[in-house]
């Protein structure tokens, strides 16, 4: 199954905006690594950005999840784009 990456960015004052959505959050991110969609995610030391890798049938069905994710929706994340990536190793 095709891996993509998601990088994105996050708002400014994140660590305060982002707290009356974390535990929906992480709640949803520990379903998508329950089912294999997600491999890994989490942010830049300086959590100015957002890394993730997911394993998925189609494209569409990581921007799926990252668009119905409460940080996507209340702006959490500002910005994010999705690449397939072939792992190498």
């Amino acid at each position: 199954m095709p891996k993509y990456i998601m990088w994105g960015t996050y708002c400014k004052d994140v660590l305060e905006k982002r707290a009356p959505y974390r535990q929906d959050h992480l709640d949803g991110l520990a379903k998508q690594k329950e089912s294999g969609v997600l491999i890994t995610i989490g942010p830049t030391k300086d959590v100015t950005k957002v890394f993730g890798i997911y394993e998925a049938a189609d494209e569409a069905i990581v921007h799926q999840l990252i668009e119905n994710d409460p940080y996507w929706k209340n702006g959490i994340w500002t910005e994010y784009f999705v690449k397939e990536w072939i792992q190498a190793v």
